[in-house]
Parts: C-alpha cells; structure tokens; sequence
C-alpha cells in the first residue's frame, strides 16, 4: 500500500499498453476493437468508458477510500448524477449553504420532477433530525461553507444519517481527499468540482463523484454512461496532471492563508476573519479533529466606512473573479457576485454582508500578496463609500 502523496503522483494503472511512458496516453478514439466477437473489448465506445478517463477515476476511488469513481464534464453534471439517483417521491436534507448552483438544480429541476427537500443548517444536529421525513433518502451538505467558512462534522451528520438508513453525500470541493477523506469519516458518497483545486490551474471544467460501495457505484455509473456527461480525454488528463501537485499546492497555499491572516488581523479597516484554523473560532475543533488542514480559502470583514467594492477594485495581483483552489490568487465580494441572484434581506440573512471579502490563495509569493493587499486598503481608507443596493 502506497501513502498518499505516492498515490498523487502514480495513481493505479490501468495496463493499457506496454510502451513504458510514465504518463498515461490521452486516448481519443471513439470506438474500440473487439478481438473477436465472443471476446467483447473491455473498452468500446467512449461515452461507456475511455482509458484515460478510466485512469482519472480509479485515482479518485483510491485517494478517496471508495469502490470506485466517475469523471464528469463538470462539477454540475458529478451533482447531477448523483442526485439522479433518487426518484420521485423521495426528499432529501440539504445544507442551507450549499452552493448556488446545486440549489438552483434542486428547486427548479428535481422539484419538477416531484423530488423534495429541505434545506436546514447542517451543523445543527437538532435541526436535521427534525427534518427528517418517512421518506426521506439522504442528507446532503459541504463540510466547509461558502463563503463564510463554517464547518459541519461529517462524522456527526453521518452517524445520524446511518441511524436513520439515509445516505450521506459530501461535496469535499474545498477540502480535497488531501484535507479531509469524507468516506472514511462515515460518508457514502463524496463529489467534487474538479475544476477547482484537484486540477488547479483554471483551465478545465470537470467533476468527480466516488461511491463507498458497489451498489452506489452501480448507480452512478448508469447516469454517466445513459446521460453521457462523461469527462473528455483530454480535460480528464489535465485534471490528473493537476492532482500530481495537489499536495505541494496546498501547503503552499496554507502556508500563505495563515501569513496573510496575521497580517489582515492587525489592519484597522477590517473588522473579522473568518477561517476555522484559527484556535478560538466556533468550528476550530471539529476541523482540527476531521481535517488534516482548512485549506486556500478565506473571508473577511471590512469595518463600516471602507469601502469593499472599491477595495477588490484596486487590487491588482489578486483577480477580481469567481471559483477558487488555482495556482493564482482571486478575490469575490460575495454580495455583488456569488450571492447576487438573492435577494437582499437573504443575503444579510446568510451573512453575506456588503462589507465580505472572500479571498481565494494561490501559490504567489505572500510578500506580494500582502503588498497588494495593503496597497487597496490604503486607497479605500482615503474614499468616501460607494453605496450599495
């Protein structure tokens, strides 16, 4: 048995050829030759399966502790397969902070198709059992909220799930199998959007979902092959070229999380930090118990006063754009971005205040990020605030 950051870089092979390449070949056939006709081809047509992408999923399963793994076109179709899975009638749980888009495909796409659920705050035990239903199926949630950063002990919501025959589906995107290992932790089911840390670069769109067990994995493989969101070749071996430098990047990109931290605690324009590897936080402890590290991602709070959209508007290393996990450093002001289709007595609801800052650390020296950082805060103390609806 290999250790983890061996299993990065090696993954399992899949004895597709003998040439000795020490990288998987990127295969873009469409179809495969049989040998005869009572010898089937263990690959024959790519919508089914594809060598490269094959590669992709059985390194997933194993970084993940899983039976087995699907690579999809993108982090939505991985979140729709697995939703899939469920049939009319039956209601799920979800965390009231998932992501918009998860959100957006339940309401308006499985409660046409008579699938209902409720959404509860996840790190509420109380609250989750109570919403439980006789036909309820799973609870579905993300460990580490966006962009506020709170944390939902996958251990606790799957002892209950499992006390209750449900299903527990973890979306791991901001922790990767590196961070956190959900299915080991009592979970069934994890999904990621591989475009985010596990490729790393922003330069691909891509999904990932790992079964704990062969009848799940049935499953989700019928969705794949009958809907046929599957992965391409080529985006399936960029995501695994990035998963070869998951490790380094995340250090590297937690190393600078907690510079810039220190820094930022110590700036008068800001009012709070939100980040659960910080000893005293709310979530500190169940992090330190069920995750190896809180990842790239963090938020902050600007005092009254400064002016935040002028703030993300001055900075100049950091990119001004939505998604995280990537070699480069991005800043979002939730309010006006991610969150802007709520409406705003929700957004204040949810905490996503006008004055959020969310910071997405890439790899850069931090030195530069704080020069940039500061740089902004010292125009925004010196201009009157821009009013915001």
């Amino acid at each position: 048995m290999t250790a983890f950051n061996t299993q990065l870089v090696h993954g399992e092979t899949i004895g597709d050829n003998q040439t000795g390449a020490v990288n998987p070949p990127v295969y873009n056939s469409s179809t495969y030759q049989y040998r005869s006709i009572e010898q089937p081809a263990h690959w024959d047509y790519a919508r089914s399966g594809n060598p490269t992408r094959e590669f992709l999923e059985k390194q997933i399963a194993q970084l993940e502790h899983g039976v087995r793994g699907f690579a999809f076109a993108s982090g939505m179709a991985a979140i729709h397969a697995v939703l899939a899975i469920f049939k009319p009638g039956d209601h799920l749980i979800v965390g009231n902070q998932i992501y918009g888009g998860t959100y957006r495909l339940l309401n308006q796409y499985f409660k046409e198709r008579e699938i209902t659920f409720t959404a509860v705050d996840s790190r509420d035990l109380n609250a989750v059992a109570a919403a439980i239903q006789p036909n309820t199926k799973a609870i579905y949630f993300e460990p580490f909220t966006n962009p506020l950063l709170q944390v939902t002990s996958v251990k606790k919501i799957s002892e209950l799930a499992h006390k209750h025959r449900l299903l527990t589906i973890v979306d791991n995107t901001f922790l990767t199998p590196y961070l956190q290992q959900p299915l080991t932790l009592g979970a069934d089911l994890v999904v990621h959007s591989a475009t985010k840390y596990l490729s790393g670069h922003s330069d691909v769109i891509a999904g990932l979902v790992v079964a704990k067990n062969a009848e799940l994995a049935e499953k989700i493989y019928f969705i794949q092959n009958a809907l046929g969101g599957v992965l391409s070749p080529q985006d399936a071996n960029l995501v695994r070229r990035g998963i070869q430098t998951l490790a380094l990047r995340l250090e590297r990109q937690q190393d600078n999380v907690a510079q810039l931290i220190k820094f930022l605690q110590h700036c008068p324009q800001v009012a709070g930090i939100h980040y659960p590897g910080l000893p005293g936080s709310a979530d500190y402890d169940i992090a330190q118990d069920e995750c190896r590290g809180c990842g790239g991602v963090f938020s902050f709070e600007l005092v009254p006063g400064v002016d935040a959209c002028q703030f993300v508007d001055h900075l100049k290393l950091f990119k001004l754009a939505v998604s995280l996990g990537a070699v480069e450093s991005l800043a979002e002001l939730p309010y006006e971005m991610s969150h802007a289709e709520l409406p705003p007595e929700e957004r204040l609801a949810a905490g996503i205040s006008p004055q959020l800052i969310r910071l997405a650390v890439g790899i850069e020296d931090v030195t530069d990020l704080k020069a940039d950082l500061q740089q902004a805060l010292m125009v925004v103390s010196q201009q009157p605030q821009t009013s915001i609806k």
